[in-house]
């Protein structure tokens, strides 16, 4: 494992699981989370595989930025779905990052996608322990 030297730490504490609350330790995010209805929950509220999503969209398109190299990504969007269901031993994650770029063509697009996710470290994290699929335009 490689080390890392830290430049910023979140710190989030969460009572009651799934159906309980989060709060960040400067109160920035305070929360409460739900289990979705389709999991038997009462959905309604933010869930951990939304807030999983959310952090995965933003640092994914911000490795776009930082790998871009010139080319046209004005416009860009990324979407990241995060999947939860059933595994051999349990529960699983899987995501599914999506990326729009209305002024690159798809070979181009993909490629920036591939780039992205060597660069991105939230992709650096997942890599080898869920299954990550990378879409384009």
């Amino acid at each position: 494992m490689e080390k890392i030297t830290a430049l910023y730490t979140a710190e989030v504490t969460n009572t009651g699981g799934r159906k309980g609350h989060v709060k960040s330790s400067d109160g920035i995010l305070d929360m409460d989370v739900s289990m979705p209805a389709s999991m038997g929950g009462h959905g309604g509220k933010t869930n951990p595989e939304q807030l999983f999503a959310a952090g995965y969209a933003a640092c994914f398109n911000g490795a776009i930025g930082s790998v871009a190299n010139g080319r046209n990504i004005a416009d860009a969007e990324l979407t990241a779905k995060v999947l939860i269901g059933k595994d051999a031993t349990g529960f699983g994650l899987a995501v599914e990052l999506h990326g729009n770029f209305p002024n690159l063509s798809k070979e181009e697009a993909m490629q920036l996608m591939e780039d992205a996710h060597q660069a991105c470290p939230y992709s650096k994290a997942t890599r080898g322990n869920i299954e990550v699929l990378l879409s384009a335009n």
